[in-house]
């Protein structure tokens, strides 16, 4: 029998060997994805990959750890676009807050502290004065947040937004299409963490059909 040190050192190898198998596994159609009707890229080159959430979704926000991490690894050649789903009305707050976020330039410093508000401080973050004195706290200025937060420019956004979830098909989030074809969501994997690896596998799929061209 191998001494502890050595059994933990096989143990390791093997998940680490296991993880490797599940990634290099082909995705299956109508099982880890499904094929939507093609929509436009916004990328001329690469691939793009776009992340559909809903910051009320608790599985958007167990999802992030992962998905942050893919994305401070993934290729050169893809690209990572969020857009905040709006599935009913009610979403459509939520969408303002991403828009705010993106036109003030604060999308990579608060997006997750949004997820934090809602899920563990569990704010009312569909209030426009909530996200006003969230705001404040998170270091921008009152007026500065309400102009933007009450622009046309970010309800032109959000209608957008309302649009793009209906042309994509999305049904639920989080839900992650690649290349304006395939989508998987959190409910199509084996867990939440597995969403990544069959990203992974799209990511792989486009760049082989790329290459039968």
């Amino acid at each position: 029998m191998l001494p502890a040190p050595a059994r933990l050192i096989v143990c390791v190898f093997a998940l680490l060997f296991a993880g490797a198998t599940a990634a290099q596994q082909p995705v299956r159609a109508d099982i880890e994805y499904r094929v939507i009707k093609p929509q436009p890229v916004s990328v001329a080159n690469g691939i793009e990959v776009i992340d559909f959430f809903w910051y009320g979704c608790p599985h958007c926000h167990n999802l992030q750890p992962a998905l942050e991490r893919w994305i401070s690894r993934k290729p050169a050649d893809v690209t990572v676009r969020r857009i905040p789903a709006i599935l009913r009305d009610s979403w459509a707050p939520h969408a303002r807050i991403y828009y705010t976020l993106e036109a003030l330039g604060e999308v990579e410093r608060l997006h997750q502290r949004v997820y934090h508000g809602y899920h563990v401080e569990e704010l009312a973050m569909s209030k426009p004065e909530v996200m006003s004195e969230w705001a404040v706290r998170n270091g921008i200025a009152r007026e500065r947040w309400d102009e933007a937060y009450n622009s046309a420019a970010v309800q032109r956004k959000v209608e957008e937004a309302a649009r793009l979830s209906r042309a994509y098909s999305i049904a639920g989030t989080p839900s992650l299409v690649v290349n304006g074809r395939y989508l998987t969501s959190g409910s199509m994997g084996e867990s939440l963490n597995s969403t990544v690896l069959i990203l992974d596998g799209l990511v792989q799929k486009v760049r082989s059909e790329a290459a039968l061209r």
